[in-house]
């Protein structure tokens, strides 16, 4: 069989996916770019952002209930000087402060870790990151408050007699501030253990709504030459 085309008039390369001597199809879907194994770090880091900012707005709770249970003891300011009312306090009233900050930071780590560890789309090393970053934030937050809403009497106070005043809310060691982060990410890592998957049983985003299919325009026909 003869080849009908005029002599010299070669015949475009055959594109993949397409029949010969057409360009290619302009709504074929295009090949996603990017790192394979650096996919949805975007949204690991907007998720990220956001665990950091809900653990530190929750270091407020933490510190109100710090100042809430935390013991006070009132005295009395006399001429001799300072009397206990009532009962005089033991010695361990002024390290329960330091007990009470422990306990209520270790119950916000553990429900930071087990909330955070739910969240299975964004489970990796940058959610850890970001869950141990939030709870020391929390404490700092919480330790603040709690100094702030519970201060000690003033030089005034103590100078005036007959004045009751309440002992102020204080934290005596700060490697307290540890125990959040350390329960948090303890937490995390036994949710991490319990899994035999290697993607932690991260699920993936869904996928972008597929564009709609267009077909391609008509070919131009070239401009006629005038004798």
């Amino acid at each position: 069989m003869t080849d009908a085309r005029p002599p010299g008039l070669v015949p475009p390369p055959t594109p993949a996916g397409g029949p010969p001597g057409l360009p290619p199809a302009p709504w074929q879907p295009a090949v996603p770019a990017g790192v394979p194994g650096l996919r949805g770090t975007r949204q690991d880091l907007r998720g990220a952002l956001l665990t950091v900012l809900a653990l530190t707005a929750a270091g407020l709770v933490a510190g109100g209930l710090w100042a809430w249970l935390a013991p006070r003891a009132d005295y009395r300011v006399t001429a001799s000087g300072i009397e206990p009312v009532g009962t005089a306090p033991s010695a361990e009233l002024f390290m329960a402060d330091d007990g009470v900050f422990v306990v209520v930071l270790a119950g916000l780590g553990l429900l930071a870790g087990v909330a955070v560890w739910l969240q299975r789309r964004r489970r990796g090393a940058l959610t850890l990151t970001a869950l141990a970053t939030g709870m020391l934030a929390a404490g700092v937050v919480a330790w603040l408050l709690g100094e702030w809403t519970g201060p000690g009497p003033t030089d005034a106070e103590l100078a005036e007699v007959g004045t009751t005043v309440t002992t102020g809310l204080s934290l005596g060691a700060t490697a307290a501030l540890a125990v959040g982060p350390f329960v948090a990410v303890l937490s995390y890592l036994v949710g991490t253990a319990l899994t035999s998957r290697d993607d932690l049983g991260r699920t993936e985003d869904p996928p972008a709504p597929a564009e709609p299919l267009r077909p391609p325009l008509p070919p131009v026909p070239p401009p006629a030459h005038r004798a």
